[in-house]
Formats: C-alpha cells, structure tokens, sequence
C-alpha cells in the first residue's frame, strides 16, 4: 500500500515488505467464490452482466520490432492482473481486481491535440484497426522494486501519432487518463492530482517500443490493467505507462507527471529504469519477479534501462542520467 509521507513524498513498500502473492490470492479466491454465489442468486441479470465485462481474445502476430521479444518465462497471468497498481480504483495491490469492474469501456474515444497538423478525436474501434496488432512481450520493473514479464498487444505509438501529424515545435508528448469519480473510488484518496498525467519526450514516444497497447494474454486488457488502451513503455519504471487514456496532446514544453508533481525529489521526468540512480530511500540495483519463488526468492539484478539498452540508449546520448532521473 502507498503512504503519504508529510516531508517526504510517498513511502512505498521494499521489495523485502511486498505482499507475497500467495497471500493475496487466497483472499482473492474466497472472493471470487462469494462473488459467484451472488452472482447466482442474483440471477440472469447477473450473469448478463458478468458475460459481458469477460475479456475477449485478441489475434495478433509476434513482433518483428528489435527488443520486443524477451524469451524470459512469462508472470503467471493470475499474478498480473490481480497483483499491480492502478490507484483510481484502491492502493492496495489486490483492490483493483476487486474494484475494476465499473470501469466503462464502451463507447471510447481518444482525443489527439496539441501541435498537430491534423488533430482529431479517434474511436476504440478506429484505433484498433489503425494498424496490424502485435504481440509483444516485454519485461515490466516497477519502482517500488519488484518486476514481471507480460506479453501485450497493440501496435507502436508512432503510428498513431503519424496520423495526426506532429508539428515541428512540438517536443513532448501528454498522456491524460480517465477520472471518473462514478466509477473510479479511488479517486477520493487525493494522493497524486487527479487526473492521471504523465508525458515522454517526442522521440520517446515515437520509438517503435514504445506500445499503444489493447490486450495482454491473448485477450483484451482487463478493466484493472489499463483497459481499453494503455502506454506501455518498457524501459522506464512501470508509471510510466498511463493506463485507460483520454487524451494525448503534443507540446513544446515538458508536461506536469502525477508523480513528479506529488515527489519531485523521488520521480524524475524521465524515470528510466536505472540500477546506479537509487529511490531516495531504497536501493534500485535488484528486484523481485513476481510469480517466481514466492517472497524469499533471490532477487534479480536490475538492467539499465530495464534490459533495453541496445535498443533505446542512443535517445540519451550525452545525458546525465543521475540529474535527469
């Protein structure tokens, strides 16, 4: 659980203090367990309901993009969506599978603004059919130190965003989420500035790593894992990666991030994945995969830039990666 802190920003749990996920699934299964008994006493109505928040398949072919493939074994995909942190829908690791489900997915639309030759408001369905969907497994570090392997779905974000035609002034790249306080408790935890803000810089976004992405596990997203569409960028700590997107608008100057505006002093704009740049009050140099040996499993050693350096070092030539975190 994240806790505010009055003079330092946030205290998130070390990789030593992370709920093991066998704790948490066991809660999880006698709720599910409940959850089905409603659901049959609730009758047809119900059962309705249940039948259409269910995920659907997804088809896409392997990527062909440079990095995107990590053979790694990949996170039991029980552990994925039941264990992360979406915090529109609770702090705890568990509470967005709980509360995720009035999430409302259908109709979407995304709007593309800012310093763009052709701004324009795209539906899901548009966007799902913008370009061939790709599966893509990448690793995922979180910041509070522990890490998965997922395999997404989706396509690169630059090819959205050629679409709308970036103007030559524009430098960065705005991501706003979804804040729906009728569906959304969490947001009554005012722990960051709602909504959900977070930004790269242009050639960031336009690195063909950089995923839009609609599905994970052969299906589409879950409500608790970013649904309808979400960023994934895999060489940057994990939020990064804004979920359940509204608006993407380009600028000439550095976004405000829900993070960096909460804690200046612990998230950094760039937040790249970094072993030598450490929390301000915890290590960063190993991490702890879910779903692999439970609690007292030997942690991993952490990789710059999360394992993707061949592929995306050159964006920071010349930049200091300890002043610019």
């Amino acid at each position: 659980m994240l806790i505010r802190h009055q003079n330092s920003g946030f205290i998130h749990p070390l990789g030593s203090e992370i709920t093991p996920p066998q704790a948490y699934l066991q809660r999880r299964d006698l709720l599910r367990m409940a959850a089905a008994s409603s659901l049959l006493s609730a009758g047809g109505a119900a059962l309705a309901q249940a039948k259409a928040d269910a995920v659907k398949p997804m088809l896409a072919a392997k990527s062909a993009v440079p990095g995107a493939i990590t053979m790694e074994p990949l996170t039991p995909q029980k552990d994925a969506t039941t264990y992360n942190n979406y915090y529109e829908f609770g702090l705890d690791k568990d509470e967005p599978a709980r509360n995720a489900h009035t999430l409302k997915t259908s109709p979407w639309t995304v709007k593309v603004e800012g310093l763009v030759n052709k701004p324009k408001t795209f539906g899901l369905e548009e966007l799902l059919k913008l370009s061939p969907q790709e599966e893509r497994t990448y690793r995922l570090r979180c910041v509070e130190g522990w890490s998965m392997v997922i395999p997404w779905i989706g396509y690169s974000l630059s090819k959205l965003l050629a679409q709308v035609e970036p103007q030559g002034s524009a430098k960065y790249v705005e991501f706003v989420t979804l804040a729906d306080d009728k569906t959304m408790p969490g947001l009554r935890n005012k722990v960051l500035d709602w909504p959900y803000t977070e930004g790269l810089r242009l050639d960031e976004a336009m690195h063909p790593l950089t995923l839009l992405a609609f599905g994970m596990y052969g299906s589409e997203l879950p409500k608790q894992n970013g649904a309808p569409l979400r960023l994934v960028v895999p060489w940057k700590y994990g939020f990064k990666s804004a979920k359940s997107i509204v608006t993407i608008r380009l600028t000439d100057k550095e976004p405000g991030t829900a993070w960096n505006k909460a804690a200046r002093n612990e998230y950094g704009f760039y937040s790249n994945v970094n072993p030598d740049v450490p929390h301000p009050r915890w290590s960063q140099e190993t991490e702890r995969r879910i779903g692999e040996g439970g609690l007292f499993a030997k942690k991993r050693k952490t990789l710059l830039f999360n394992g993707y350096e061949a592929q995306v070092g050159q964006l920071y030539a010349g930049l200091d990666l300890r002043k610019n975190f």
